[in-house]
């Protein structure tokens, strides 16, 4: 299946001389939820400006759902939904007034049926005829999702969506984005919440400094470049790892009544039942064992310090 979005090359140096894309490519399926993640500063919102638009790059290419976004800006434009950031919306206006006029800028017939599934499925139905200055900041960045969804685009970019939202609304807006995807549309969405990413998304990209670092299906990154950890508590503690254990690396720690054995996600778990067999026989025993994995949180720590 063809990307629905695909960039080439794709670069961008400000008039100041900050170069903040360095020859980025990317492809994103359709149908995809996919994590665009990196620190403050890495290039996040000039890329997702640039696939939108509203942003011009230096050099490079962007097709939008088979759309050229310069040569046939107007076509891509209407395929993609874009929610900023930053809330930016008429503080006068009615919740329902300025759906409907996002819809119009974007040449689509009126449709109310559509507007009003929208809002209800964003729990702001009720909220129609309120003025958008007398909402809270969580239903006013509800108000924004609105907007981006109100001309029925086949792609949706989030830009720190949940970004001073509660936790019961950030609930409501993730369960309407798998709604989203399982109707066909494809979500792009950047995010400092990294156990959302774990939890939501198909594949991540990680972005360092304007270079795409990685990309890759989330399980597979997991596999990857997760870290496994066993832990054995012992029931003597011991002075010192026995000489016939060395080739495993293990760590006392503390004050040598737990055994660390640290390996990678991919090691087949063949490996630990040898460690315990040759446990057995150098007569270590324990009483207790845990294992725990790298968090994506980490893994994405450990990326963009790499790089730094």
């Amino acid at each position: 299946m063809d990307p629905i979005i695909s960039v080439r090359g794709l670069s961008k140096t400000y008039a100041s001389g900050h170069q903040a894309l360095k020859d980025v490519n990317l492809d994103i399926r359709r149908g995809e939820i996919f994590a665009l993640l990196g620190p403050n500063g890495a290039g996040k919102t000039t890329l997702i400006g640039i696939i939108c638009g509203l942003v011009r790059a230096s050099s490079g290419q962007v097709v939008a759902d088979g759309h050229d976004i310069q040569r046939d800006y107007r076509a891509a434009r209407t395929k993609i939904g874009l929610v900023p950031q930053e809330l930016s919306t008429d503080a006068f206006e009615k919740v329902w007034d300025t759906v409907k006029f996002s819809r119009g800028l974007f040449g689509k017939a009126p449709d109310d049926a559509h507007l009003e599934k929208v809002l209800k499925d964003l729990s702001l139905w009720d909220k129609k005829d309120a003025k958008i200055m007398a909402l809270s900041g969580g239903m006013k960045r509800r108000v924004m999702i609105a907007k981006a969804l109100s001309h029925e685009p086949t792609i949706l970019f989030l830009d720190e969506p949940t970004a001073g939202v509660d936790v019961e609304l950030r609930r409501d807006m993730w369960e309407m984005v798998r709604r989203l995807r399982e109707a066909g549309v494809t979500v792009i969405l950047t995010t400092h919440y990294i156990e959302e990413a774990e939890e939501m998304a198909d594949r991540i990209g990680v972005i360092s400094r304007g270079e795409l670092i990685v990309v890759e299906d989330k399980d597979v990154l997991m596999r990857k470049l997760g870290k496994k950890q066993l832990t054995l508590h012992l029931q003597e503690p011991l002075a010192a790892v026995p000489p016939g254990l060395a080739d495993y690396q293990l760590e006392l720690a503390a004050e040598g009544t737990e055994l660390v054995y640290t390996f990678d996600a991919q090691a087949e778990r063949t490996g630990i039942a040898e460690l315990i067999k040759r446990l057995t026989e150098q007569g270590v025993d324990f009483r207790d064992l845990r294992t725990q994995e790298s968090s994506l949180e980490e893994i994405f720590v450990s990326l963009v310090r790499s790089r730094a």
